[in-house]
């Protein structure tokens, strides 16, 4: 795998490979809870190649030991600038625990998929060791865990809300979002020589008051929500805070948002404006070898990825704002796609791979066909405040133009190593129902439908309907399901035409706030008669920083602060997802029972069909 490679290649993760490079001196140490991949869909490797070309000495220490004598975290020394931390690519409790809140027995981020490498609530737990171990060094926190949880949240695992994690792990500042800019301002301040005190007028950053007294900006208006005091006596205050909170973090030119905490006050800074293609295409294009750190080879591959590892992103972030959602939350609802030049040569490297057979697994983002769609007048944009661009309809500002995504295709189908580029990440179907996404660019919607059913499917086509009733959809932020129904119509028709039997595998959510036992009932009897026996559905699971998660705490809807049924129980839970298990010899008289008391005997007829009476008590349909 490594054959070639000098362990220098890498950055380093062991004192042997910091005096390799003759240093007697590290500028940052970052701490993160993934073993050490380096590749550019791995954060610590994007942030730690990021400090590198600043021309600054930069060392990783994977998935250190918090359970032992510390010696992972003391084995580096002090670093001259700061300790950066992160909980790794995913919240470290999604990490952990099912929608169940059973412990899970893998870990996609660790060598052969072992569990255990990291604990809950990784962030807090790495800072307040490194606070405690070297009270005078700042930390830096950043990453998805502590981005989605800067400000009062609630955390599903220990069912209560948390004050922002500033204010529970010590940290000095906190970088949120896709936050290589913010990483570079902070660098230039404290090669500078500014203090910590003069870094509060950094934008996309988050900072306690008593630990960076911060002044009044002259750029910036300020909104203060209700404090995490006020949050935790009144439920309604704390949807109405998510309101506000995700305005700010969507739109072009934000307001800074302060939210006290106990005796002190969190201060949120607005957002960097998009990155541009330039920026983006910088990040990709870091020297990243690509591959796991040779340390790892005898211990398992990394399935994370061993998923990923011949996949090419091609842009960021997502426009959907689907409520139970937190790549808009994260990466941000604008789009930034990245230059064909920058894509073809990310493409060019994965062929050379020793192990390359010339299937691309995945050419996508966040949702495959969103690239280089935007708005067409920015300067409505940079007005706007919604949270999605095509609920409940698409804006008429919105470029849904597939051309551009047709040229990247037909570009990387002519590079010789390149047999099939599949689309792996899934696709943004209501986009190409032309009934609904009335003023696109219709022909290359086809066009584009086409060629994915023809050259980039294999196998079988990932959409997210999600729900089939509206009410459920109007909270989710979805299109009807009439949508998908066209969609499919459109699929089949393009499978046929070619003579090719590739299904498409519809991704839903049970137990989702708004619906009722009824409506997953339904659900199940519409997925029913389109020919769908579903295997793998999804949980709703609670995740800091969206829509859903405030409904399903607090019973309100953050945006009208009227009541929400959400089923939160876990007999509840369980029920949903039941009924998408209609063919289950154990669930039918489960499944009766539950739709006797509804009153639903038709969806009976449905699942079971109707058989003669008889004079026995026993159920007609069993």
């Amino acid at each position: 795998m490594n054959v070639g490679r000098d362990i220098t290649d890498w950055l380093p993760i062991t004192n042997k490979e910091v005096k390799l490079r003759g240093w007697d001196e590290l500028d940052v140490i970052l701490f993160t809870g993934d073993a050490y991949v380096d590749h550019p869909a791995f954060g610590s490797a994007v942030i730690g190649r990021l400090i590198e070309a600043k021309g600054l000495r930069i060392a990783i220490v994977p998935q250190p030991n918090w359970q032992d004598d510390l010696r992972d975290f003391k084995k580096m020394g002090k670093p001259r600038l700061f300790f950066g931390v992160t909980a790794g690519n995913m919240d470290s409790m999604v990490n952990h625990y099912t929608a169940n809140k059973r412990l899970r027995s893998n870990d996609a981020y660790t060598p052969g998929g072992k569990r255990g490498f990291r604990p809950d609530y990784a962030s807090i737990v790495y800072t307040k060791i490194l606070k405690k171990l070297y009270p005078d060094v700042p930390v830096v926190l950043g990453g998805i865990e502590a981005s989605l949880r800067r400000l009062t949240h609630y955390d599903y695992w220990s069912d209560q809300l948390k004050p922002g994690i500033l204010a529970e792990s010590g940290a000095d500042i906190l970088l949120y979002g896709m936050a290589e800019r913010a990483l570079e301002t902070l660098i230039d301040f404290m090669l500078s020589g500014y203090d910590l005190n003069s870094l509060f007028c950094i934008p996309q950053t988050a900072f306690l008051k008593s630990k960076i007294p911060f002044q009044k900006s002259d750029i910036w208006n300020e909104v203060e929500l209700y404090s995490h005091e006020q949050c935790l006596r009144d439920k309604k205050a704390f949807a109405a805070n998510f309101k506000v909170i995700e305005k700010e973090s969507n739109m072009m030119y934000a307001e800074r948002i302060l939210q006290k905490a106990g005796d002190d006050m969190i201060i949120v800074n607005p957002p960097f404006p998009p990155m541009s293609e330039k920026d983006i295409d910088a990040s990709f294009d870091l020297p990243y070898t690509r591959l796991p750190h040779p340390k790892y080879n005898k211990r398992g591959t990394i399935p994370a990825w061993e998923m990923i590892k011949f996949s090419v992103n091609i842009h960021r972030g997502c426009f959907g704002g689907c409520s139970f959602c937190t790549i808009s939350a994260h990466q941000g609802k604008f789009v930034v796609s990245r230059s064909k030049e920058s894509i073809l040569k990310e493409v060019k490297g994965v062929t050379k791979m020793p192990d390359f057979k010339g299937y691309l697994t995945d050419l996508g983002g966040p949702s495959a066909n969103m690239y280089k769609m935007r708005g067409k007048d920015l300067s409505i944009c940079a007005k706007c405040t919604a949270a999605s661009c095509i609920s409940p309809v698409i804006c008429d500002n919105l470029d849904t133009d597939h051309s551009p995504l047709i040229e990247i295709y037909d570009a990387v189908d002519n590079i010789p190593e390149v047999k099939k580029a599949f689309i792996g990440s899934g696709i943004r179907y209501d986009m190409l129902v032309t009934d609904f996404n009335k003023k696109t660019n219709k022909k290359a919607a086809e066009k584009y439908l086409e060629k994915v059913v023809t050259r980039h499917t294999s196998g079988r086509l990932k959409v997210a309907p999600e729900h089939s009733s509206d009410k459920v959809l109007k909270i989710m932020r979805k299109p009807s399901f009439s949508n998908f129904i066209k969609f499919k119509k459109k699929f089949d028709h393009y499978n046929k035409k070619h003579g090719l039997k590739q299904p498409l595998i519809p991704y839903f959510i049970s137990s989702h706030p708004g619906s009722t036992d009824e409506a997953m009932a339904e659900l199940a009897a519409d997925t029913k008669d389109l020919g769908f026996r579903l295997e793998q559905v999804q949980d709703f699971t609670p995740t800091p920083m969206t829509v859903a998660t405030v409904i399903y705490y607090s019973g309100y809807h953050p945006y009208t602060l009227k009541p929400i049924y959400t089923p939160r129980k876990s007999k509840e839970k369980k029920e949903q997802n039941m009924f998408f298990f209609w063919y289950k010899r154990e669930n039918r008289s489960k499944i009766i029972a539950k739709l006797r008391k509804l009153n639903r005997e038709d969806l009976i007829r449905k699942f079971y069909g109707a058989k003669k009476h008889s004079n026995s008590k026993k159920s007609k349909y069993t």
